[in-house]
């Protein structure tokens, strides 16, 4: 009992000096993500996925298939990636996987990050590093991280009927391109990958060149 007031007494000296103000500012700005509307159509409704939307789902996906597949990572920072993966489209929006600004697109994305990074309320102190590690890093959080982060839109498109690819002329070559990372880190996945294209394509859904 003793150590349960100690505990909460240090929290109350803490406290004293946090404005909630400035909390509940921050928070807000997290917010925002819900606004940022991607590409792909969530499944069983005719709406857009928005990014916060994805942040959960990547974050429970990584979890999921790391203790699935028994895979030797640092939960914690795996799911503390997945979280933060999207923060910077609250500044510079989502681009589109295929689109021809892909490429530039982390540059607003790390201006956006290092903005919330310095946002008033903000409890993470390290909200740059883990970001940056998600994007650059080459660790195996960072690898099941982008396999992930690549696997849950096609599944999105491939259970909406190719919504998306048929309305962006979506072809099977830039699908295939975009995933032939996989077959390094996760051949399992790559495999069941390159026959969904397969799929996708005697379906109409992509453009077969």
């Amino acid at each position: 009992m003793s150590s349960i007031k100690s505990r909460q007494l240090t929290h109350s000296a803490l406290a004293s000096n946090i404005d909630i103000h400035d909390v509940t500012h921050f928070l807000l700005e997290l917010d925002a993500l819900k606004r940022v509307n991607r590409r792909s159509y969530v499944t069983g409704a005719n709406r857009l996925e928005n990014s916060a939307e994805h942040s959960w789902h990547l974050a429970m996906a990584c979890w999921s298939i790391a203790e699935l597949f028994e895979l030797d990572v640092n939960q914690e920072k795996l799911l503390k990636m997945a979280l933060v993966h999207d923060l910077g489209e609250i500044d510079a929006g989502d681009t589109f996987l295929y689109a021809d600004t892909r490429g530039d697109a982390h540059l607003e994305e790390r201006a956006g990050i290092a903005r919330l990074q310095g946002e008033r309320g903000n409890g993470i102190s390290n909200l740059n590093e883990i970001w940056e590690e998600q994007e650059t890093g080459s660790s195996t959080e960072t690898q099941l991280l982008k396999v992930v982060d690549r696997l849950l839109p096609f599944l999105l498109n491939l259970n909406t009927n190719g919504k998306t690819w048929i309305e962006l002329s979506v072809t099977r070559s830039q699908v295939s391109e975009a995933h032939a990372f996989i077959k390094d880190s996760f051949p399992s996945i790559h495999d069941w990958l390159a026959a969904q294209i397969e799929f996708a394509t005697q379906q109409g859904w992509l453009i077969d060149t």
